[in-house]
């Protein structure tokens, strides 16, 4: 696993903590991660964190669109706060 850690630290939003969730749920690299999706490895990230929350699936969907997750769409962050709420 070398130079594993910090390769998903270059996206926005990921913060050490949170590349480790994501390198413990298998997903450690960028390219898994677009693979995964934000929702999906969300989830795997949940499995192990229960209080997984909305700005961390927010955060991930910022990571694979390449912006802060602040700046996502409307639409987007409705889309994901739908499925937030079903998964609750």
């Amino acid at each position: 696993m070398e130079n594993i850690v910090g390769d998903l630290l270059k996206l926005p939003n990921i913060g050490k903590n949170l590349e480790i969730q994501l390198i413990n749920a298998g997903i450690d690299t960028k390219e898994k991660l677009l693979e995964k999706g934000s929702k999906q490895a969300w989830l795997d990230i949940k499995i192990a964190d229960v209080s997984a929350c909305f700005n961390r699936l927010c955060a991930l969907e910022g990571a694979i669109q390449g912006v802060r997750w602040h700046d996502l769409s409307v639409e987007v962050k409705e889309e994901l706060k739908d499925f937030y709420n079903f998964t609750k």
